[in-house]
């Protein structure tokens, strides 16, 4: 199996050219003939928003646009891709979200951040499921962001033994060793990481770039760098049918 993460930095509020910029950095993975790509988190719009009315006229429904773009893509090149969104229920509420679709343009699961960072609380409600996905090559978890710092996640990726997580996230820059931050919270989990980040500032806010695949134990399979947008891939060679 070979993984990419696509590191990107959204423009804010424009999803048609995010869909655009992101349609040729899956096609860039694509040409090295990976089988699962990972977006960042809300991918299409930006992250930093003030509040749940500037960001609907941007925000979609699972079936939305966004799908309708991923599933194309998906079945253009065979593979799996996990992509962040703002998420729109019925009721009009918002969530940070990532799309899961395969590689026959099916949507697996849209799944909505469970533990919100500060940030999404101007606008986000908390998602409440985890999701366990089988596939030909194991168990497979997205997870978004802040839900790295929460321990019944890392304990639902070590009980539930999940082969692949793939990590949506805006990491914040902190001035720290996000790698050394990362494998910390990620402890004895066994599996793959791998973590698609945005970098550059949305609003004042500055994320760290960096993005990263992690094979089992933490190592270190491929590194974006702290700035630009980029595709990073690596085999993982015990996830096989």
């Amino acid at each position: 199996m070979k993984l990419a993460a696509i590191q990107y930095k959204p423009p804010k509020g424009n999803v048609p050219q995010a869909h655009y910029e992101l349609g040729l950095l899956i096609d860039e993975a694509a040409a090295k003939n990976v089988d699962f790509i990972v977006l960042p988190e809300m991918a299409t719009t930006g992250y930093i928003w003030d509040n749940a009315d500037s960001l609907r006229p941007h925000a979609e429904h699972t079936g939305g646009r966004t799908f309708q773009w991923l599933a194309q893509k998906a079945i253009q090149h065979t593979a799996w891709i996990v992509c962040g969104y703002a998420e729109m229920d019925d009721d009009g509420r918002l969530f940070n979200s990532a799309l899961v679709v395969n590689s026959v343009g099916e949507l697996v699961c849209s799944y909505r951040k469970v533990m919100l960072f500060e940030a999404d609380l101007t606008w986000a409600q908390p998602g409440k499921t985890r999701f366990i996905i089988p596939s030909k090559w194991g168990r497979i978890a997205p997870i978004i962001c802040m839900d790295l710092n929460d321990d019944q996640c890392i304990q639902f990726l070590k009980k539930q033994k999940i082969k692949l997580c793939a990590f949506c996230t805006h990491w914040v820059e902190e001035e720290m060793d996000v790698l050394w931050y990362w494998r910390h919270r990620l402890g004895s989990y066994n599996g793959f990481f791998v973590a698609a980040n945005s970098w550059g500032q949305d609003n004042g806010t500055k994320f760290c770039g960096l993005s990263a695949i992690l094979g089992p134990k933490g190592k270190l399979l491929a590194q974006a760098p702290k700035e630009g947008n980029a595709v990073i891939v690596a085999d993982a060679p015990t996830l096989s049918v």
